[in-house]
C-alpha cells in the first residue's frame, strides 16, 4: 500500500492514502523515515514522524506496513541503552558515529547472539498461552521464554542447549513454532490473569520516603518540583538503591549532559543488592531534548512495554520517567500540529486520560505462568515556575498514590531530598501498615505518628517565634524546636553522595527512635528542674 506526501507541518505529515489504520506504522519519504498514523480523514491520513523531517518534500512516497509500532522483546535487552524507538544507541554510534542519522533500522536484539536454553517442559507436554517453557541466563537473571500469547497446544519438539536469537526453541503439534523473541505493540498493555492491591513497600533507601511517604511495590508516585529541586538526583538515587529486581529508566526530554553523567555513573557503580555492576539490572530508554519530539512521546510507551515484559516473568520492576512534563510538552506540540482543539494551557483535552491509562499499567499482577510480578512507577514532573496547579501535575495527582512535593525553599537551604513534609502524602499507609508491624517493628506506626506530631507542633510554634523571638518562649518549646531541627537535619536530610545515601528500614527506625528518645528524656529532665542550656549542651550525635 503506497501513497504520497501532500503536506508537512513540523513532525506531522499529511498523506494522500486510503486503507491505513489508526496507529499503523508507515515509512515516510525517500529516506524511509519511521512514522505512525495518528489521525484518519476521508481522503487522507495524518502521520506522526518519529525522526527529523528536515529534507522531506511533497509528493515523496509513503508506504504502510500493516502493523502498529512494536518493540522486540527477548534476551539481550538488559544493560542496553535505547532511543524512543528501541534502537540501540551503542550500535547506532558504531554505525554512524555520535550523531544519529535518520532512517537507521537497527534491531534491538543482537541477531548473532548465542544463548543456552534450559527447557522447563518436555516433548508431549500441554502448554497454554503465555506459559513458560524454558529460560536462558541473562546477566544473573533467568530470562523465561513463553508460549505465544495467542496460541497453545501440545509440544512436538523443544530445544535444549545453544540457540541463536532467531532460532525457534519449540514447536507445537499444529506446526506453529515458539520463538526466542516476539514483538508487541507499545500502546497495548500486556495481559495478566488478575491484579492485586499493593501489600509490600518499595524500599528506596530514602528515609523521608520510606518512613513518611511510602511507595508500594506495584504503586505509582510523582515528584513535582521546580528547577534545582533535585528531581533527577533523587530519581537516580532511587534507581541505584530501590529494592527491585529490574530498573527501567526513561530519560524523557532531559538535557543530554545530565543523561551522559548518569550513564557514566551507572556503568561504574556496583549494585548494593547483588554486588555486581548496576547496569546488569538496568535498562535505559534515552530521548534527550535535542532528539525528535515525536519520538519523545513514544519513548515512555517503549519503556513501559519492556518493563511489563520482565514483570510477566515474575520480577519486581521499577519504571522511572524523568520527566513526564517533557512528554506532555511533546504531546502538546504534536496536538498543535494536528490542529486539535487545545485544552488548558494549550495541552490536548485528552491529556488526563492519556496519563491515567499510562499509570494504570502499574500494579501487582498474577501472570499467565502463575508467577506474581509487580511494576512500580516513579514519575518526576517539572511544573513551569514551580506552579503545582498546572495541568500535568493535577492530572498526575488524580491517578498516583504517593505525592512527593519537592520544595524550592528547602533546596535553597541545601536540604535534600527537598521533600516538603507537610504537602506530601501517601495513600498506601493503611495497606502497608500490616507489613511494617510484621516485618520491621510493632512500634512503626506509633513512632511515625510521634514524628509527624512533633514536626506539626514545630510549624505552629515557628509563627510564635517570629513574633516574640526565641527568648520569648518557654523552655519546653525551645526543646521541641531543637528536637524538630534534629529530625530535619539528621533524619530527613540525606546526602546522595555519601555512605548515608541508603538507609534500610531497620536503620531508619533506629535513627528516628534515637531522636525521639532524646526528646522524651530531655523533657523529663526539664520537669525535674534541669536548665535547658545544660540539656542542649550535652547533646552528642
Amino acid at each position: 500500500m503506497r501513497g504520497r506526501i501532500t503536506g508537512i507541518s513540523g513532525p506531522t505529515v499529511s498523506v494522500d492514502m486510503k486503507g491505513l489504520k489508526l496507529y499503523e506504522l508507515v515509512h515516510v519519504g525517500n529516506a524511509m523515515l519511521t512514522g505512525e498514523v495518528v489521525k484518519l480523514e476521508e481522503k487522507r491520513a495524518i502521520v506522526q514522524v518519529y525522526e527529523d523531517t528536515r529534507g522531506l518534500g511533497p509528493d515523496e512516497p509513503v508506504q504502510g506496513t500493516g502493523m502498529p509500532m512494536t518493540v522486540k522483546l527477548g534476551p539481550g535487552l538488559l544493560s542496553g541503552m535505547f532511543d524512543g524507538l528501541q534502537r540501540p544507541l551503542y550500535k547506532l554510534k558504531d554505525l554512524s558515529g555520535p550523531f544519529i542519522r535518520p532512517a537507521q533500522d537497527v534491531s534491538a536484539l543482537d541477531p548473532a547472539g548465542q544463548w543456552v536454553f534450559h527447557p522447563l517442559r518436555k516433548k508431549g507436554d500441554e502448554v497454554g498461552r503465555n506459559e513458560m517453557i524454558g529460560y536462558v541466563e541473562e546477566n544473573h537473571f533467568q530470562h523465561f521464554i513463553a508460549c505465544p500469547h495467542n496460541s497453545g497446544g501440545r509440544l512436538s519438539w523443544i530445544a535444549d542447549g545453544n540457540i541463536r536469537i532467531d532460532e525457534p526453541v519449540g514447536r507445537l503439534e499444529d506446526g506453529s513454532g515458539i520463538a526466542v523473541y516476539h514483538e508487541w505493540s507499545v500502546r497495548v498493555p500486556r495481559p495478566y490473569i488478575r491484579k492485586f492491591s499493593p501489600y509490600e513497600p518499595l524500599v528506596t533507601g530514602q528515609r523521608a520516603i520510606d518512613f513518611l511517604f511510602t511507595i508500594a511495590k506495584g504503586g505509582t508516585a510523582i515528584m513535582p518540583g521546580g528547577f534545582g529541586t533535585g528531581k533527577t538526583i533523587l530519581e537516580q538515587s532511587i534507581a541505584k538503591f530501590a529494592d527491585v529486581d529490574i530498573v527501567v529508566y526513561a530519560g524523557c526530554g532531559e538535557r543530554g549532559n545530565e543523561m551522559a553523567e548518569m550513564i557514566e555513573e551507572f556503568e561504574h557503580l556496583k549494585d548494593p543488592w547483588t554486588g555486581s555492576s548496576l547496569m546488569e539490572r538496568t535498562l535505559l530508554v534515552i530521548n534527550t531534548s535535542n532528539m525528535p519530539v515525536a519520538a519523545r512521546e513514544a519513548s515512555i510507551y517503549t519503556a513501559i512495554t519492556m518493563a511489563e515484559y520482565y514483570r510477566d516473568m515474575g520480577y519486581h520492576v521499577l519504571l522511572l520517567a524523568d520527566s513526564i512534563s517533557r512528554w506532555a510538552e511533546a504531546l502538546r506540540e504534536i496536538s498543535s500540529s494536528l490542529e486539535e482543539m487545545p485544552g488548558e494551557e494549550g495541552y490536548p483535552t485528552y491529556l488526563a486520560s492519556r496519563l491515567s491509562s499510562f499509570a494504570e499499567r502499574a500494579g501487582v499482577v498474577e501472570t499467565y505462568s502463575g508467577k506474581i510480578g509487580s511494576l512500580s512507577m516513579v514519575l518526576s514532573v517539572s511544573p513551569p515556575g514551580g506552579d503545582f496547579t498546572e495541568p500535568v501535575t493535577q492530572s498526575c495527582l488524580r491517578t498516583t498514590g504517593t505525592f512527593l512535593m519537592l520544595d524550592t525553599s528547602l533546596a535553597h537551604r541545601r536540604h535534600f531530598p527537598a521533600i516538603n513534609w507537610f504537602q506530601s502524602y501517601s495513600l498506601y499507609r493503611a495497606e502497608l501498615s500490616g507489613y511494617y508491624r510484621e516485618n520491621v517493628s510493632q512500634k512503626w506506626e506509633e513512632v511515625q505518628m510521634s514524628c509527624r506530631d512533633l514536626l506539626q507542633k514545630e510549624e505552629a510554634l515557628r509563627e510564635v517565634v517570629e513574633i516574640v523571638g526565641l527568648e520569648g518562649i518557654q523552655d519546653p518549646d525551645r526543646l521541641l524546636l531543637h528536637a524538630a531541627e534534629m529530625i530535619r537535619t539528621q533524619f530527613l536530610n540525606q546526602n546522595a553522595y555519601t555512605d548515608d545515601a541508603f538507609s534500610s528500614l531497620d536503620k531508619t527506625l533506629a535513627s528516628i527512635e534515637r531522636i525521639l528518645d532524646f526528646y522524651k528524656h530531655a523533657a523529663e529532665r526539664l520537669k525535674q528542674g534541669a536548665a535547658i542550656d545544660e540539656i542542649l549542651s550535652g547533646i552528642s550525635f
